[in-house]
């Protein structure tokens, strides 16, 4: 529930199960009814609820209501402990090769086995500076801390969030295997530099390293 402030997913996991009178949400949450109109003008304002009936009741959207649903029983049949919110942001010279490529680069991610996906969609398409644009946006579990480590090289997201777990407890043998991964991706990276660079351009590398 990205699109809600921590008042807002009180009222929405509230308004999950049947709708509620103002009155109703107010005695449930404890919330202020100052604070509580303005939350609900709010959600009112960006869709996320509707109000009907007299008296008035609040109720959340049918399709954020199926997709919570969704997310909760994906929740239950999940045993991976690291959760995150990603974004990774793409962009090309054409349209139609940028289309592509979000295709499948979110069909790569719903294949992962390592990977339990809630939620993955694409922003729409912008041009800027005669080129293409756009971002997916992810809401997934990961194994382990390895695979987490193989997420963030091989989709390189520009912003990631933690949803949890709010404390990591990782075993010896998992931290060394995370530390294997990132030294064989450093490893990769450095052979395709080594090839692609001459030996002015490796030393005025390793130059600007070293000093």
């Amino acid at each position: 529930m990205s699109g809600f402030s921590d008042e807002q997913k009180k009222i929405a996991l509230l308004l999950l199960s049947e709708p509620k009178t103002e009155e109703e949400l107010n005695k449930q949450l404890n919330i202020p009814y100052d604070k509580l109109g303005i939350e609900l003008k709010q959600m009112l304002k960006l869709g996320l609820v509707l109000k009907d009936g007299y008296p008035t009741k609040y109720r959340l959207r049918q399709d954020i209501i199926d997709e919570l649903n969704k997310r909760k029983k994906i929740s239950e049949e999940d045993s991976f402990k690291i959760k995150v919110r990603a974004i990774i942001e793409l962009k090309a010279i054409e349209k139609t090769l940028l289309e592509r490529h979000v295709n499948k680069v979110i069909e790569a991610i719903k294949k992962e086995t390592n990977f339990t996906v809630y939620g993955i969609d694409s922003a729409e398409i912008i041009e800027e500076d005669n080129m293409y644009s756009t971002f997916i946006e992810t809401t997934l579990t990961v194994k382990d801390f390895s695979t987490l480590i193989l997420f963030l090289f091989y989709y390189g997201p520009t912003s990631i969030e933690v949803i949890k777990p709010n404390k990591l407890d990782i075993s010896q043998a998992e931290f060394q295997d995370g530390l294997v991964q990132l030294s064989g991706i450093f490893q990769k990276y450095a052979n395709v530099m080594m090839k692609n660079l001459n030996k002015e351009e490796l030393n005025k590398f390793y130059k600007k390293i070293y000093e």
